[in-house]
């Protein structure tokens, strides 16, 4: 009998608070998505390269796991208040019916069991899913081939997403337990009847709040971007004023929002009497004055998921540009034994694997032949520009000599480590040979073509010097950091913008229950179904959509700073990162939005 009673509250449940299921399931995918790393092709492809920072990598995610983790479990501990609220009547009936308090812990300690057990399913399909789309992004972003993509689902991280969220819903069992054992019957008969009065603050009052919290805002962007991010950060007593007045100012502004908004709307009477603008109005108002501390919270969280999400992403395209400069070429071979035996690199190197190639020679510099004293080496102007074509770039065609000290431009794939001079060709013949240098593209996949090519360069080293380095190596050497920025900086992202989103949420949901009784009185009185819905609608827009408006401004200031700094390494992606931002928060936040009002229109024309 319970576990049937269980299930009809859980499938009844669900229909109202979807939202709380919603959560479950991001949790959950969020968690397993982040976890499942070690089946990943990228990090597969990291380990058979034996890359020292992939155990790095699944440290750090362990450790970031376990933050995250407190922060879910947080979450979905509020969660479940929430619908233990909406439920106090029900429960105090279970009592007045003659089940005992340990009967109904019962019924919700089974109730947790099965949305435990559904969310972990789906969570879980919705993770695997996730982890194969992070997989292949990942994939496409280091430029590795998408053959060696394979689905893959870790058992590691499985065990892992059970186990936590095991213990996470064990704690949500006893947390609900304790609270029915404790609570009193006529508390529970009389949960839903507590209103909230509406005090209305004077105009000077909510002026006076509004001016200090933009003051306290201008003088933390002032710090930020006088001092530049680094600074700001590391000196421990600027960082703490900074933090201290970006968070009072936004706190001040939210605070004035029960005075000012209101004075405003009631200064502008066809629009404060118009449809239901006045009881929308009032009803998000009355909450504000209690909300204030909660909406600067999703407000940083907001500014936080935005702002890691915007440089995480921004950092990597960076990271990947400066690559780029650093291998314009699929592969660099140097022969530094130049200047005692060449190699024959056309005959050496099957003609089927390259699409291109090039052989050059680089000299010795000689400053009484060539009148450049700064340059260590120097180049034929036939085979510079013959490199240079190959890139895209504008061939030398200045004076010659020539000296070549843009160090950002690579000649070659890796290091060639020589500060060039370029010369004409005859002059040439009266320097000496210090390196053979030989570039190509490949014809064929890359890890193919460099399976059968690397053999053939070892067997030189017998006889000459060389030194290999492919576009591939280079990419596998970054890649490490380039997931770690990702990854954490996606991880922890979408942590803090799900948190936020949801508790939003659970926060309209609940306003959304205790006004079910104002919505019917308005329909008695005339008001359209449709009028009624809007309102609820524009209840939750205004929630939603002001500590957003907010978090956006402070995060426009927060990039321009970080941005700086990016800057430094190389060239900001500003539409790459502002578009992948964008897009997760119309996915999650826009989620939660739409999922949020469709449940409080639905409350508002539910009739009673």
């Amino acid at each position: 009998m319970f576990c049937k009673l269980a299930a009809r509250n859980v499938r009844r449940s669900f229909r109202d608070y979807g939202v709380y299921l919603l959560t479950l399931t991001f949790g959950v995918g969020l968690f397993y998505t982040f976890n499942s790393l070690d089946g990943q092709s990228a990090m597969v492809f990291l380990g058979h390269n034996d890359n020292p920072i992939v155990n790095s990598i699944f440290v750090m995610m362990d450790v970031f796991s376990v933050f995250v983790s407190v922060v879910l479990a947080c979450l979905i501990l509020y969660a479940n208040n929430f619908l233990l609220r909406r439920r106090k009547r029900e429960l105090g009936t279970y009592l007045l019916l003659g089940l005992s308090q340990g009967q109904v812990s019962l019924i919700l300690f089974l109730e947790t069991g099965i949305v435990g057990i559904i969310s972990l399913i789906l969570g879980l399909l919705v993770g695997f899913a996730a982890s194969q789309g992070l997989s292949a992004l990942t994939l496409s972003m280091f430029s590795i081939h998408m053959a060696e993509f394979e689905l893959a689902f870790s058992l590691r991280a499985l065990g892992k997403t059970i186990l936590y969220f095991g213990i996470i819903f064990l704690i949500v069992m006893l947390f609900s337990g304790v609270q029915v054992s404790k609570a009193k019957l006529i508390d529970l008969m009389q949960g839903e009847r507590k209103n909230e009065e509406l005090r209305q603050r004077p105009l000077r009052v909510a002026v006076v709040q509004l001016v200090l919290g933009v003051i306290c805002l201008v003088a933390a962007y002032a710090i930020l971007l006088t001092f530049g991010m680094a600074l700001a950060i590391a000196i421990l007593p600027l960082c703490v004023v900074m933090l201290s007045l970006g968070t009072i100012g936004s706190l001040l502004i939210f605070k004035s929002l029960s005075g000012f908004v209101m004075k405003f709307a009631q200064g502008n009477p066809r629009f404060y009497f118009s449809n239901l603008n006045l009881f929308t109005l009032r009803q998000w108002l009355s909450r504000v004055h209690t909300t204030y501390l909660s909406q600067t919270v999703i407000c940083i969280l907001l500014l936080l998921s935005i702002g890691i999400t915007a440089s995480c992403i921004g950092l990597n395209s960076t990271i990947e540009g400066s690559t780029d400069e650093r291998a314009p070429f699929d592969i660099t071979v140097q022969n530094q034994s130049g200047d005692v035996e060449l190699v024959d690199f056309r005959n050496l190197i099957p003609q089927d694997l390259v699409a291109w190639q090039y052989d050059a020679l680089f000299y010795y510099n000689d400053p009484e032949i060539t009148g450049i004293h700064e340059a260590s080496g120097a180049v034929r102007v036939t085979d510079y520009n013959a490199l240079l074509q190959r890139q895209g770039l504008p061939p030398c065609t200045g004076e010659l000599p020539y000296l070549q000290d843009d160090y950002s431009q690579a000649l070659v794939t890796g290091s060639l480590g020589l500060t060039l001079v370029v010369i004409p060709d005859e002059m040439a013949q009266s320097l000496e040979v210090r390196r053979q240098v030989w570039c190509a593209d490949y014809a064929v996949e890359p890890s193919a073509a460099e399976a059968q090519i690397l053999p053939l360069i070892q067997e030189l080293q017998s006889d000459v010097a060389v030194r290999a380095e492919s576009r591939l190596n280079l990419y596998a050497d970054l890649m490490g950091s380039k997931i770690l920025v990702l990854f954490l900086g996606l991880y922890l992202g979408f942590t803090f913008l799900l948190a936020a989103a949801a508790v939003l949420a659970l926060q309209q949901l609940s306003q959304a229950a205790d006004n079910t009784s104002r919505y019917t009185i308005l329909r008695r009185l005339g008001a359209e179904e449709k009028m009624v819905a809007r309102s609820a609608t524009q209840q939750v827009a205004l929630a939603f959509l002001i500590p957003l408006a907010l978090a956006l401004i402070h995060s426009t200031v927060g990039m321009k700073a970080a941005n700086d700094i990016i800057a430094e390494v190389g060239k900001v992606d500003t539409v790459h990162s502002t578009a992948v931002t964008t897009l997760m928060l119309l996915l999650v936040y826009g989620g939660y939005f739409f999922a949020t009002s469709l449940a409080c229109r639905r409350m508002a024309c539910k009739r009673g």
